[in-house]
């Protein structure tokens, strides 16, 4: 007998790390958060056009890289320079190496410039370990990742 039971925490399906996906902001200036659940949030702003800024925090693993790769890849249509804050990053497993590097050929495709802004070993190293490094542009942090 199959037993109906209502979606546990999580997305809406009940899936676990379920995700509230936010429209990219529409104006320069704006800002707005979102709390993917199980450990990832994302904070985005537009300091001017065209620039849009996306602050991660939490663990970006396989329940939440492809939360980030979404949201990011549909602020790419309408974006110049997309910057990656990631100091907020407490995990970043092989998914979420996965979903920066997806992230990063979806803009090279378009035409759109990512710089990420980072000094956190935990987010380094495993880029550097695995041969990642040279493929995104890093900068101490979002002020310089800006006027570079």
């Amino acid at each position: 007998m199959n037993e109906s039971r209502p979606p546990g925490p999580g997305a809406p399906d009940g899936r676990p790390g379920g995700a509230t996906r936010t429209p990219p902001p529409a104006t320069a200036g704006s800002a707005e958060a979102a709390d993917l659940g199980e450990g990832l949030r994302l904070e985005a702003s537009t300091p001017s056009e065209g620039v849009v800024v996306v602050a991660v925090g939490g663990e970006l693993d396989m329940l939440t890289a492809p939360e980030l790769r979404g949201d990011v890849i549909a602020r790419i249509a309408t974006a110049s320079l997309i910057v990656l804050e990631l100091d907020g990053v407490r995990f970043l497993g092989t998914s979420g190496l996965a979903a920066l590097i997806e992230i990063r050929e979806q803009a090279h495709r378009t035409g759109v410039e990512l710089r990420v802004a980072c000094t956190e070993p935990r987010v380094l190293r495993p880029l550097a370990i695995a041969g990642l490094h040279h493929l995104f542009d890093v900068h101490d942090d979002v002020e310089t990742a800006l006027n570079s």
